[in-house]
């Protein structure tokens, strides 16, 4: 079984930064598509970032220039770098993942628990 754990969340200033990690779990063969998404109260679900296994990256226009989404695949694990925070970036961050698991070649798409982001003074 394949599990998606993120950490890094937290309580911040506006302006300030925080580091989001992800760290898929279990048997894999391997992971293609690594992606953070947000969801604030009473609003949907929207993607932030994502790269794939080439690391080619895209962005929601609101984080251009703000985040910025790496991975490290010998520990399967994504991370989403976030400076010059504003109020609107709260939400809860999730990761999400395309993961094709030991023995099989078809990938499955996994999300991660989520992480609460505040931005307030």
């Amino acid at each position: 079984q394949v599990q998606l754990v993120e950490s890094g969340g937290g309580l911040v200033q506006p302006g300030g930064s925080l580091r989001l990690s992800c760290a898929a779990s279990g048997s894999i063969f391997s992971i293609n598509y690594m992606r953070w998404f947000r969801q604030a109260p009473g609003k949907q679900r929207d993607m932030v970032a994502s790269i794939a296994a080439g690391s080619a990256t895209n962005y929601a226009d609101s984080v251009k220039g703000r985040f910025t989404i790496s991975r490290d695949n010998a520990k399967n694990t994504v991370y989403l770098q976030m400076n010059s925070l504003k109020p609107e970036d709260t939400a809860v961050y999730y990761c999400n993942a395309d993961v094709a698991p030991s023995g099989s070649r078809s990938y499955v798409n996994y999300w991660g628990q989520g992480t609460q982001v505040t931005v307030s003074s």
